[in-house]
């Protein structure tokens, strides 16, 4: 099922490390792989939006801190309610945290991440209405803010291997801006 005004309603997408809210009647969009993305929106003002992180926390304060989960909750909820959003009325849907990076076996980089986005919501006391977390696939989602609704699409295997190689591609210069910035030792897994 398409959204009626599919073709004349504009998409902007969230980039991995990206936080966007807006009012304006458009669909925010992301493919997910072991990332997270929350949607927040206040029903009653029509307004919302999306974050897309890569890892639940870290301890820096240099590079992108949006990667951050902690770091692109705070600012999503900050983004919403100065557009006009009613903090107490915030409604969340939740996507990602797949298992689609190749390799690794000690660390469940998508199950941190939707376990800490659960975790953040329910201490924040923000319901979570929707979710779809944790699936060996990679995920589109397309979410209209002034209505709260949202699209997934599950990707086909053979795209699993796009998301994991750009999630490693980002995690890569990351680490090389880190390095760069504060000189320091920084382990992205």
């Amino acid at each position: 099922m398409t959204h009626p005004d599919w073709e004349r309603i504009e998409r902007r997408t969230v980039q991995t490390g990206g936080v966007m809210a807006t009012a304006d009647p458009v669909v925010l969009a992301t493919v997910l792989g072991s990332c997270v993305a929350v949607c927040l929106f206040d029903p009653q003002r029509g307004v919302g939006g999306m974050n897309h992180f890569l890892l639940p926390g870290g301890e820096t304060d240099r590079g992108r801190l949006t990667r951050f989960g902690a770091h692109a909750m705070e600012m999503l909820i900050n983004e919403v309610m100065r557009i006009g959003g009613e903090r107490h009325r915030l409604l969340a849907k939740v996507f990602g945290g797949g298992h689609v990076l190749p390799g690794i076996t000690t660390q469940d980089v998508g199950g941190q991440n939707a376990m800490f986005a659960l975790e953040f919501l329910k201490r924040e006391s923000i319901p979570v209405v929707s979710q779809l977390l944790q699936l060996r696939q990679p995920l589109e989602v397309r979410f209209f803010p002034q209505s709260g609704r949202a699209m997934v699409r599950r990707l086909a295997v053979q795209a699993t291997q796009s998301v994991a190689a750009s999630e490693t591609r980002y995690q890569r210069v990351l680490k090389a801006q880190l390095q760069t910035d504060s000189g320091g030792d920084v382990t992205l897994f």
